[in-house]
């Protein structure tokens, strides 16, 4: 007959180094993620964490809820704020956002 019969081909082995090379872009991937989006994060938690623990009265403050005020006593886990003349918020201490500069803040 014409036509000849067909043959299945062997397959081929696999590349030496193979499973290196395939890690290789999730390893780049981490590392990148690394440095762009945990290793910030971690920073600024640690410099938040240190702000909190360095609170004392007489600090003016913003809480993450935006509310201004001068700390008048700092305990274990809470803050007292006061925001108006006599008026006193207890806040959680991680809910402190911000410690503003000394003078900051004007009763009027």
């Amino acid at each position: 007959m014409m036509i000849s019969d067909a043959f299945a081909q062997t397959a081929a082995g696999a590349p030496a180094g193979g499973g290196w090379m395939g890690m290789l872009p999730l390893v780049l991937m981490f590392v990148v993620l690394y440095f762009l989006m945990i290793r910030p994060q971690m920073k600024k938690a640690k410099e938040h964490k240190s702000m909190v623990d360095a609170l004392a009265a007489g600090d003016e403050v913003i809480t993450n809820g935006g509310i201004a005020g001068k700390v008048t006593s700092v305990g274990e886990n809470f803050v007292k704020v006061e925001v108006a003349s006599g008026v006193e918020l207890t806040v959680q201490k991680p809910a402190i956002a911000a410690v503003l500069p000394k003078g900051t803040l004007k009763n009027a």
